[in-house]
């Protein structure tokens, strides 16, 4: 560069009589700076090679090679304005020139340009048909376009030319699985390893579908070979993190992320699937953290607010669900991004925000119907054939509730499936389940496609969805609409807002038919309670001791074993107050994460209650858990979330349970389930009806123990706890579901009929 600076150095003192370029020509050789310049730029120093093209410029405005240079170097050092004004420049120097009209195209497709640059690729093309790198980029283009058919098309042309072009081969298989191709994606795949066994891009791409196929320790071993070839791939460690979060070792997950982030910082994707696997981990406080990195580089993140809403509620951390309280409204009305269902539930009960959201969330992880499996065939069986679908067919709520149900139901009517798509934990309940199903499917490494089908072939002519919008949901399955009637029951307490789910199951408490219009299911509703509970459940014989359980000897015990995120400050206001007014009185939590723990002692302490009044609660097994409900005095309910479960089992226990009846299904759970256990003196319609309620049973001992007396006279015979009663109600849903089908009828809202 030393003879570059001597002819700046000139020209800085030329007299007014001679110009820079006069200079330039007698101490300055074009074809040596050419030279050097395409070393340098070989050698990766961009801006010595940007300097000697410009010295070239100086010399000879026209010269084709330089011009061509300068865009190159300026596209690779991202200045893609710059790079298009000199490609044009070159193009106007040699119109013809096939390789310039190819990069031109390549900087067009960058500044998302995508006709123009298709433009020039065929304006390349038309000078050279055999350009394999112009043929190859017009089909990433047509990709980047959606039009898959011809950019896959594309990539048979340049395979045409260039039969090993691993990148064509690589390339080929991204497009093949958009229009779900899969096992042709493989095979594209599996011909560019062939070609170059060292593509860490199409060992990468390859894991991807492998996911996709639920073929997880295969797509592992893809990306563990794309890392070994290439360590720093910080895409591969991300999607190597998305694997194992599919194969539940989420400490793992969460390692593969923070390897991705210490080669990307700003990978937003990561840090939001770190937020997951935290999650899973129960340490929202680490999520939340990954949440807010997340947004802080990509604002606009589709999901990654609703992850740090629900972080927040897991942490009890009140001062941001308060400033996210104010949001979430704006991101579920604007669609400034897609909030969780489930994590609505906790900030709101308004039934239509609640709609809003759920369609704007089916929509946007569906965004296009697949074709419909079944094509209106009435299918007429002996016995009504219904299939449960659910990823908690093991230790589970969902399992405590139902598994007597599905013992129970008449064989004489109906034929009973169970299509399983969560983990098997190898307990007795999973075996109990097994057992009480005519047919079980373990279908968790099938496709969502994959099910469908086996939904369809099975000709179900009811197929019951028990997972809504809860974790490990796969609603997809039911969009191929594989059986002619679909049904939302039980796990999800809301809408799905999915046009492919016909029924909602529930009862006049929870969801009154003047709701229909927020409903996009019809709704359903039984006699007495829309909640199934197994009669046949186990209390243990042996109640912990007051001090094995960490209460004081004496002193009234209220308890919530509601998952600590639907703890509110205004109910927990509300506590703390009868906490002040009930002297010696405890309050009995569940033990949920550390960080929930930690803020729910503090506001304690804010509220001025010693912090040492909240106890929390260990896990047990279910047996012992319903044991040591006999420790407490008085069970005390959340809103907007109730207790669901949790109710049920405090009322299992013989625990008496306050409600405040909400304004939306998630809401009224308990209200329900205290009308059915014949209660209903415990439903209240406001807090501070709620709040006089529980000090008046608190301070009254002989009324409270009225209440429980009448609780344990009726608990078995109610409706509540009759699954046999409850089935009959079930199963005359289902059966008029059937009938109105078989009439040639669309679904419609109706209540089943009180039966003795």
């Amino acid at each position: 560069m030393e003879s570059i600076a001597r002819i700046f150095a000139l020209r800085d003192r030329q007299d007014t009589d001679t110009t820079d370029k006069e200079i330039m020509k007698v101490t300055f050789n074009v074809s040596d700076a050419l030279t050097r310049a395409v070393g340098s730029y070989r050698g990766g120093h961009f801006d010595e090679t940007e300097t000697l093209c410009r010295a070239i410029l100086r010399v000879e405005a026209a010269h084709f090679d330089a011009v061509h240079l300068l865009a190159v170097v300026q596209s690779g050092l991202g200045r893609l304005q710059q790079a298009l004004a000199s490609y044009d420049k070159a193009l106007a120097i040699k119109p013809a020139h096939a390789g310039a009209l190819k990069n031109r195209g390549n900087v067009l497709r960058d500044l998302k340009r995508f006709e123009d640059a298709l433009a020039s690729y065929d304006q390349a093309l038309a000078i050279k048909p055999d350009n394999v790198d112009a043929v190859k980029n017009r089909g990433i283009t047509l990709h980047d376009l959606k039009c898959f058919e011809n950019a896959l098309a594309c990539y048979d042309k340049a395979l045409e030319i260039k039969p090993d072009d691993a990148a064509a081969l690589n390339n080929r298989g991204v497009t093949l699985s958009f229009l779900s191709r899969f096992e042709d994606e493989l095979a594209s795949y599996a011909r560019a390893l062939a070609v170059e066994p060292g593509c860490a891009d199409a060992l990468n791409n390859r894991g991807n579908v492998l996911r996709y196929l639920k073929r997880f320790e295969d797509a592992l071993a893809s990306y563990d070979k794309a890392l070994a070839i290439k360590p720093d791939y910080a895409e591969a460690l991300y999607n190597r993190g998305n694997v194992l979060q599919e194969l539940k070792r989420f400490a793992g997950a969460v390692a593969s992320y923070n390897k991705a982030l210490g080669i990307k910082a700003d990978h937003a994707e990561a840090l939001y699937n770190c937020g997951i696997a935290l999650l899973a981990l129960n340490r929202p406080e680490e999520a939340l953290v990954s949440y807010d990195k997340a947004l802080a580089i990509k604002p606009d993140h589709i999901y990654a607010f609703s992850g740090l809403a629900y972080s927040a509620l897991k942490n009890c951390d009140w001062r941001r669900t308060a400033e996210l309280d104010r949001e979430i409204r704006a991101h579920v009305v604007g669609r400034k991004s897609i909030i969780v269902p489930l994590t609505l539930l906790g900030y709101c009960a308004d039934a239509s925000l609640q709609l809003q959201c759920a369609r704007s969330y089916i929509d946007n992880r569906i965004p296009v119907l697949p074709q419909p499996l079944w094509n209106g065939t009435m299918f007429r069986h002996e016995r009504v054939r219904i299939a449960y679908l659910s990823a908690d067919f093991h230790r589970h709520a969902m399992a405590y509730l139902m598994a007597n149900l599905f013992e129970l139901h008449d064989r004489t009517h109906f034929e009973v499936l169970g299509v399983s798509f969560g983990v098997d934990d190898k307990s007795d309940m999973r075996a109990r389940l097994i057992k009480s199903f005519d047919q079980f499917y373990d279908v968790r490494l099938k496709s969502d496609r994959d099910v469908a089908q086996l939904l369809n072939e099975l000709q179900v002519d009811i197929a019951i969805d028990l997972m809504g919008y809860t974790q490990g949901a796969r609603p997809e399955i039911l969009s191929y609409r594989p059986a002619p009637i679909q049904v939302n029951y039980l796990g999800y307490p809301g809408t799905m807002g999915a046009g492919f789910i016909d029924y909602v199951i529930a009862d006049r408490t929870v969801l009154p038919f003047d709701q229909q219009h927020f409903y996009t299911e019809k709704i359903v509703q039984l006699p007495e309670c829309y909640q199934v509970n197994d009669s046949q459940r186990k209390i243990a014989d042996r109640t912990a001791t007051r001090w094995e359980a960490g209460l004081p000897d004496l002193g009234f015990v209220f308890c919530c074993f509601n998952n600590n995120y639907k703890i509110t400050a205004p109910v927990f206001d509300l506590w703390m107050r009868l906490l002040q007014a009930v002297q010696g009185s405890v309050l009995w939590l569940l033990r949920d994460n550390a960080s929930a723990q930690s803020n729910l002692r503090k506001e304690a302490a804010t509220r001025g209650v010693d912090s040492a009044r909240l106890v929390f609660a260990d896990p047990l097994p279910p047996e012992d858990h319903l044991a040591r409900h006999r420790l407490a005095d008085l069970f005390l309910d959340t809103l907007p979330y109730n207790a669901h479960t949790t109710a049920s089992d405090a009322l299992w226990a013989g625990i008496p349970v306050i409600t405040c009846r909400g304004e939306s299904f998630a809401g009224r759970v308990a209200a329900s389930l205290l009308n059915a256990v014949g209660l209903p003196e415990l439903v209240t319609t406001s807090l501070a009806e709620y709040e006089e309620l529980a000090l008046r049973l608190a301070t009254d001992a002989s009324r409270l123990q009225s209440i429980r007396r009448k609780l344990e006279q009726t608990r078995l015979s109610c409706p509540l706890f009759d699954t046999d009663r409850f089935r009959r109600h079930i199963e005359a849903a289902y059966l008029t579901m059937w009938e109105i089908w078989q009439q040639g009828q669309g679904p419609r809202d109706f209540t089943v009929e009180l039966l003795p």
